[in-house]
């Protein structure tokens, strides 16, 4: 019997949450044989214009939708419970208070792995969680082994790359498409899909 969990988490806007992140999260349970996979909308971040994303109940309720039909993803409102910015190191770490014998993996692309010094309290962040990073275009393999190699010595932390396959889609071409009138099928699910056209969401 397993004496603690293994718990993956994916954060962001998901503004609005497609398949790209839907196919790295299943791919980061199946090859770290985890758990669980946390989707953690985010609040009010500070690394994103306002202005341009969705309030917070239809991206809670886009996510939640999306992730409905598989029994090991779950949604977590911990962020946007929390009132102010939202900052990963405070998730991690009331997360650990919450389940202290909980072993948690961060999901990122391996652009946030290279902004991540930017991310408040850093070190908290590699100390509360396992880092595994998705290959992301722009970046070459040996780029990213070399700055996870740094981050691990300067940090004194885990951090692992995922073998997923690299999925071009981004939130931002999403609403662009809507926007454009254009088909946006197979990039986000059928539930999100007809939550956007029931709102009539991103056509402004």
């Amino acid at each position: 019997m397993k004496d603690h969990k293994k718990v993956g988490i994916i954060g962001g806007t998901f503004n609005p949450i497609h398949i790209g992140h839907l196919i790295l999260a299943e791919h980061a349970y199946d090859e770290y044989k985890l758990d669980e996979i946390l989707f953690i909308p985010t609040g009010i971040s500070h690394f994103k214009d306002p202005n341009i994303v969705l309030d917070k109940k239809k991206r809670i309720t886009m996510t939640g939708g999306a992730i409905d039909d598989n029994p090991h993803f779950a949604l977590s409102t911990i962020e946007t419970d929390r009132p102010g910015n939202s900052y990963t190191y405070e998730t991690l770490e009331e997360l650990k208070r919450m389940n202290p014998d909980t072993e948690y993996y961060l999901i990122i692309g391996a652009d946030s792995l290279f902004q991540i010094e930017l991310w408040k309290n850093t070190e908290s962040i590699m100390e509360n969680a396992t880092i595994l990073v998705a290959v992301r275009k722009g970046q070459s393999l040996e780029e990213l082994e070399k700055k996870s190699e740094e981050l691990m010595s300067k940090y004194n932390s885990s951090i692992r790359i995922l073998t997923c396959p690299y999925i071009d889609i981004s939130s931002t071409e999403i609403r662009q498409r809507i926007k454009e009138g254009k088909t946006v099928k197979y990039m986000i699910t059928e539930d999100t899909l007809n939550y956007i056209n029931k709102f009539n969401l991103y056509r402004d």
